[in-house]
């Protein structure tokens, strides 16, 4: 898609907040397949990453297995209509079980969080 004026926006939880702010929205669960899909579509220059962080930028790269782009950032503050969004949600639960384990640096390391995210696709109608 070449389309300058309405690029794809890349959204965390936070991000999603802010962008959303009234108007109309379609939302859709996607996995991760249907998700590089729709980014492998965008030219890099027209894809916008609305959020910080190392966790999901490696989710990006490494489990969508996104070679070579790096997204531009800027922080968005309403969406426009037609204006498509792919929403990296982030669910963190306690560890029920908290192994622990030596790390390469010989220190122990113990799991506490177990950390989840999945992709929501959302377009602003009007």
């Amino acid at each position: 898609m070449k389309n300058h004026d309405l690029p794809l926006l890349l959204l965390d939880n936070a991000a999603m907040s802010t962008v959303i702010n009234e108007g109309e929205f379609k939302s859709e669960m996607m996995t991760f397949e249907e998700t590089k899909a729709i980014i492998e579509m965008y030219e890099e220059k027209d894809v916008l990453r609305c959020f910080t962080g190392d966790l999901l930028e490696e989710i990006i790269y490494k489990y969508l297995d996104i070679q070579g782009q790096h997204f531009e950032y800027k922080k968005i503050s309403d969406m426009r209509a037609g204006q498509h969004a792919i929403v990296f949600k982030v669910y963190i639960t306690p560890s029920e079980t908290q192994p622990v384990i030596n790390t390469k640096y010989d220190s122990e390391a113990k799991k506490i969080q177990n950390v989840y995210v999945y992709c929501q696709h959302i377009v602003k109608m009007a």
